[in-house]
């Protein structure tokens, strides 16, 4: 049985895409699965829209969340010579030709065969260039690019494990482009060298690139290579259906992870995004994943994309390791201290106070402003909906007086909530006229943890003040 091997080939363009997380994923999880190897390949041979950095950061990103490649990481732009060797076998084979049409003319072609109402499409008008005109133009430096020539009246047939059965009539494909005027090869040509070279067993890719399939598996057969076996993976969609896009919306990896969203949560979400165990589970390690996965239980259908379903998950793994301790909750402790370099020493008590509250560490950031800077409020939010001035003015000041008189050893949640409960008890008051406006003086926010987890993290002298404060707003 040959060798399974599926390979991730990020452009470096840009940042890395949630729905390009998805397809690294899913072909890491069918190899580890398969117990074959998975390799990165960088296609950087549009170098038009080639972005400096853009590399380090993809391999970055893709590593931090456990997907490093199997063998070493290769680019194209340092292969350029063996696609020119391929693009010159098909030429001498007569399955390719140069090309010295303008870009004006190409234009006007295209024009008038909208105007006739023709398929938009090369004429070849320079297929039947004798040799001697070929080199003539060659040697003058005419500006050229290489065309694969698309066999006449042939049907593709292709099987693809997600999409089924699909046959194209190479009457309704253009003789494309494989080497561009730059001497870069476009990416029909490029990955098909590579994927050959390179003994790919499966290609799991997007399937925005559907539509090329025939041009790929008639340049397998024209440079006598085995073609892998195919599984395109359908878009993700937001909430709306529309596509997955940056206008709607965080989508790129990096910015999950600087909010402070967990790998585990990350990849946990993803590959359930068109992939479906067959059964209620959610929670999955990497090792559940590669133990479970197949292609044969990803959907055609789109994938929708929601945010709320990734803060569950993310909320369920940052209390999952709350809970845990060990290794992972030192790391999530550094991750934290990095996020809040001003407030490092206080790193760990913050996310015991908030862990059960957020659903990312940006969110704890936000949420725990008020510990380090009472905000601005005003007196009406002291009094709960309940209650009215008088009971509050009363609250706070028994509050004051009862809380003073507490050792700062003492000064822990559970002792204070029983010291909170008895105030209103002896006192005959409700806990809207205690608790309420005792929690808005300590956060100055309608909505906080629990006033006496407040008060155990401020400390006894900064819980005091900020009740002194609060009562200050009734003179």
């Amino acid at each position: 049985m040959p060798k399974i091997k599926t390979r991730f080939a990020p452009s470096p363009t840009g940042y890395l895409h949630i729905g390009s997380l998805r397809t690294a994923l899913f072909s890491y999880l069918f190899a580890k699965n398969q117990k074959g190897k998975f390799i990165i390949r960088i296609e950087d041979t549009d170098r038009q829209r080639f972005v400096a950095g853009a590399e380090e950061k993809l391999i970055k990103v893709l590593t931090d969340l456990g997907l490093s490649s199997d063998e070493k990481i290769i680019r194209q732009s340092e292969r350029l010579k063996i696609y020119q060797q391929a693009a010159e076998r098909l030429i001498k084979e007569k399955k390719a030709y140069y090309c010295f049409c303008s870009q004006e003319r190409l234009e006007e072609v295209r024009k008038n065969q909208e105007q006739n109402k023709q398929v938009p499409r090369y004429d070849r008008h320079c297929l039947n260039f004798s040799d001697q005109e070929i080199q003539q133009r060659l040697s003058a430096g005419k500006k050229h690019v290489i065309r694969f020539k698309v066999p006449d009246n042939q049907i593709v047939a292709i099987s693809d494990q997600v999409y089924g059965k699909i046959s194209v009539k190479t009457q309704d494909l253009d003789d494309f482009v494989i080497i561009k005027s730059d001497d870069f090869p476009t990416y029909h040509l490029a990955n098909i060298v590579d994927d050959h070279e390179t003994n790919i067993s499966h290609v799991i890719r997007g399937d925005e690139w559907l539509p090329s399939l025939p041009k790929h598996i008639l340049l397998y057969q024209a440079l006598k290579y085995q073609a892998p076996v195919f599984a395109h993976l359908p878009l993700l969609l937001n909430p709306d259906r529309s596509k997955l896009s940056k206008r709607q919306g965080d989508v790129a990896v990096e910015d999950f992870l600087a909010k402070g969203y967990l790998p585990e949560a990350l990849i946990n979400y993803v590959a359930l995004l068109g992939w479906n165990p067959g059964t209620d589970q959610e929670i999955f390690t990497v090792k559940d994943l590669i133990k479970e996965f197949s292609l044969a239980k990803v959907n055609k259908a789109g994938a929708i994309f929601d945010i709320n379903k990734l803060n569950w998950f993310n909320a369920e793994y940052i209390r999952l390791i709350v809970k845990q301790k060990g290794e992972r909750y030192r790391q999530l402790l550094e991750q934290l201290q990095r996020l809040i370099p001003n407030h490092a020493s206080s790193a760990e008590k913050l996310l015991l106070l908030f862990c059960s509250r957020i659903n990312n560490l940006q969110e704890l950031i936000e949420q725990s402003r008020f510990l380090f800077a009472l905000p601005e409020y005003k007196g009406e939010l002291l009094i709960f909906k309940k209650s009215d001035q008088d009971k509050t003015k009363l609250g706070l000041n028994l509050l004051l007086g009862t809380l003073g008189q507490i050792h700062p050893d003492h000064w822990q949640d559970a002792k204070l909530k029983l010291v909170l409960e008895n105030l209103v008890a002896k006192n005959k008051l409700s806990a809207g006229d205690v608790f309420w406006p005792a929690r808005v003086a300590l956060s100055g926010l309608d909505k906080s943890p629990s006033p006496t987890e407040i008060m155990e993290f401020l400390g006894k002298e900064e819980s005091l003040s900020r009740v002194k404060k609060a009562l200050k707003k009734f003179d």
